[in-house]
């Protein structure tokens, strides 16, 4: 069946202001249909050098349904085709910036209805990919609100838009105190170590803590 593929020329110009912290409602996992394979296609084609793949529509069913189980990969149902083969795809395209763009995307306020009912699912594929952006994925997206994109609460992970705000405050404060008593010193510190504290996030966080 020929699909129509819709272009993202909706992503310029992108906004540079972060939109209003939200969580997207969960969606149960169905194959996509035309109209949602058609504007997810421009991001996922094949570019450069490289083996084109066969059947797009069911690698990223395969993907999507196993970002939305949250289990291992291994438990990717036989017809969705070799988990090994959708692993390596989820990866290969984290590495391009493939599930960046598309939550960057989803999150455009001209972005199409399709790309929209797909919200939550690339909110959960790109929680996945988080191994792989690591804190430029958590940064990312923190500034464009999508905190189901998340792997837990903003609160208990990095915040480094947090650190630069705040560290000019304690340093102002340093500044002041220089010349003082060393006793002076000691709520400058104190104040240092919670914002260090604050904007470094838990090491440890219970993945039950994750959104849904």
């Amino acid at each position: 069946m020929q699909v129509a593929v819709v272009p993202y020329t909706f992503l310029q110009p992108l906004p540079d202001a972060a939109m209003l912290p939200r969580l997207t409602p969960p969606r149960p996992w169905q194959p996509l249909d035309d109209a949602e394979l058609a504007v997810l296609v421009p991001f996922v084609a094949r570019q450069g050098s490289g083996r084109p793949i066969f059947d797009i529509r069911a690698r990223l069913d395969a993907i999507l349904w196993a970002a939305c189980h949250n289990g291992p990969w291994k438990d990717l149902p036989p017809e969705m085709g070799p988990a090994d083969t959708a692993s390596r795809q989820f990866r290969r395209w984290a590495h391009a910036g493939v599930w960046s763009r598309l939550l960057k995307a989803v999150a455009h306020p001209n972005a199409p209805a399709p790309l929209r009912r797909l919200e939550h699912w690339i909110c959960r594929a790109y929680r996945r990919a988080l191994r792989i952006l690591k804190l430029a994925g958590i940064v990312l997206a923190r500034r464009l609100g999508l905190h189901s994109a998340l792997n837990a609460p903003a609160s208990m992970l990095p915040d480094p838009d947090l650190s630069k705000m705040l560290m000019p405050l304690v340093r102002a404060k340093v500044v002041a105190m220089i010349g003082r008593c060393d006793n002076g010193m000691i709520p400058v510190l104190r104040l240092a170590m919670a914002v260090h504290k604050l904007v470094g996030g838990r090491s440890r966080i219970p993945r039950w803590l994750a959104p849904p």
